[in-house]
């Protein structure tokens, strides 16, 4: 499995709309892209602007393949004004353990 995990900060009053954007972002993944296996949105409970996401892929063809989908366009199209800072990072799964 490939591992996407990505910090983002929110310009501030933007919050509730990119975490409204970053969840219906994650479900269209989910619903649309077989290779996409986990969406996971969360956010700091103390500062409200600081987000995670931790995606998990088949392999890292699928992650190519999710970036050049329709509904990531149009996510990013909406949500790059309200991003103040965005760092991506990628890892190969070792192993899986635990539940859903």
């Amino acid at each position: 499995m490939f591992v996407v995990v990505v910090f983002l900060e929110a310009h501030l009053g933007r919050q509730a709309e990119l975490r409204d954007a970053l969840r219906r972002h994650g479900k269209l993944s989910i619903e649309r892209e077989e290779g996409c296996r986990r969406y996971d949105v969360s956010v700091d409970p103390i500062e409200g602007s600081a987000f995670l996401l931790y995606q998990v892929y088949e392999d890292e063809a699928a992650y190519r393949a999710h970036r050049e989908l329709p509904h990531y366009a149009d996510f990013r199209l909406l949500s790059d004004p309200w991003v103040k800072s965005r760092r991506v990072l990628t890892y190969e799964s070792v192993a899986i353990l635990g539940g859903p």
